[in-house]
C-alpha cells in the first residue's frame, strides 16, 4: 500500500485521471437519461459528419530488446515499474475520428518519455550482435512518438454490430540513451563516457510503416458500447513487422449542447520489430508494449 501511494503521489495527473474514471463508473444515473447512440455506430447512412475526440492515458508494460550503438539490452518492465521510475509517463495521447456515412478517417497520437533503472534491464550475453563488449546495463532513457492515420470503410452491419476495414500508416519517432557500466565495457567505440558510465546515444530515429486492419463496433446497451481493433504493418517497408490490438469499452455519462461525453476503459497491445545499421551504428527496437487505457471521449 505504501508503494502504491508513493507511485500515485509522483504522478498526480494520472491519479486525477483514474479518480475521475472511477467516479464516472459509480454515477450510472447520468447515463440513464441519455438516448442510445453508441459512438460511430448509428447513422451509417447519415448525410452529415460525426466527430469523436478522445484524450486518454496509456500505461504500457515493456518487454523485448533495445539496441543502441550496437549494444543490446533486454527490457522487462511492468507498467508499475514504468510508472514508479519515470519522471514523465504520459506526455500527449489523443485519438480522433471523423465519420460520414460508411466512410471514416481516424488517427491516434502518442508521445511518452520513459526512464528505467538496472532492475528492469539486462545486458545480453556477449555475441556478434552485441559487439562482444558490453558491461552491465545500469540505465535506460527512452522517448517515443507514434502518429497513426487511416481511412476506414464500413463493410458490413447487422443490428448494433458493424465491421470496418481500414488502411493507412503509422509513423514512429524514437530517441534512446542506454547507460552501461564503463568499468565492465571492453569496447567503448561509439560510446560517451560520463564518470562511471558509458552511454550509448541513438540520436533521432524515424520510420514509417504501412498498416491494414479491421475493427468491430458493437452497441452493448443504451449508452454502452464496445470496440475491438486489430492491425498489422511494417512488411519490411519501415519495420520488419508490427501488430496491434486495442479493445475499448465506452459508457455515456453526460450530454450538453449537442456534445455527448463518454468514459473509456480498455487495453492496448502494440508490437514492432525494427532495426537499421550495422556495428556501432546499429539501432534496434524489438518490443511489445501493452497495458490499460483510461480516457474520456467527446462526440458531436
Amino acid at each position: 500500500m505504501f508503494r502504491l501511494r508513493t507511485i500515485m503521489s509522483r504522478n498526480a495527473g494520472l491519479a486525477a485521471l483514474l479518480s475521475g474514471a472511477l467516479s464516472l463508473l459509480v454515477t450510472p444515473a447520468w447515463a440513464a437519461d441519455l438516448p442510445w447512440s453508441p459512438p460511430m455506430i448509428a447513422n451509417s447512412t447519415a448525410t452529415s459528419w460525426e466527430f469523436r475526440i478522445t484524450p486518454y492515458g496509456w500505461l504500457p508494460s515493456m518487454k523485448g530488446t533495445q539496441t543502441v550503438r550496437g549494444r543490446v539490452s533486454n527490457v522487462d518492465a511492468s507498467f508499475l515499474d514504468v510508472l514508479e521510475k519515470s519522471d514523465t509517463l504520459v506526455g500527449l495521447m489523443l485519438d480522433f475520428e471523423a465519420r460520414y456515412g460508411r466512410w471514416s478517417l481516424f488517427g491516434d497520437v502518442v508521445w511518452n518519455k520513459v526512464g528505467l533503472g538496472a532492475s528492469t534491464i539486462r545486458t545480453q550475453s556477449a555475441g556478434p550482435a552485441n559487439l562482444g563488449s558490453v558491461g552491465a546495463s545500469v540505465g535506460f532513457q527512452f522517448q517515443m512518438a507514434i502518429v497513426e492515420l487511416a481511412a476506414a470503410y464500413e463493410l458490413a452491419r447487422t443490428g448494433n454490430l458493424a465491421l470496418d476495414l481500414f488502411a493507412g500508416g503509422r509513423y514512429w519517432h524514437q530517441k534512446a540513451d542506454l547507460s552501461l557500466d564503463a568499468a565492465g565495457t571492453l569496447d567503448l567505440g561509439g560510446l560517451e563516457v560520463v564518470g562511471t558510465r558509458a552511454i550509448a546515444r541513438s540520436g533521432n530515429v524515424d520510420w514509417l510503416d504501412p498498416m491494414i486492419g479491421a475493427r468491430l463496433r458493437y452497441g452493448l446497451a443504451p449508452g454502452h458500447n464496445f470496440s475491438l481493433r486489430a492491425d498489422v504493418g511494417g512488411f519490411g517497408v519501415g519495420s520488419s513487422f508490427s501488430w496491434q490490438v486495442i479493445g475499448a469499452y465506452g459508457f455515456d455519462f453526460a450530454a450538453h449542447k449537442g456534445v455527448t461525453y463518454s468514459g473509456v476503459l480498455g487495453y492496448r497491445a502494440l508490437y514492432v520489430d525494427y532495426s537499421r545499421g550495422e556495428g556501432t551504428m546499429r539501432y534496434g527496437f524489438d518490443m511489445l508494449q501493452h497495458g490499460p487505457v483510461v480516457g474520456m471521449s467527446a462526440r458531436f
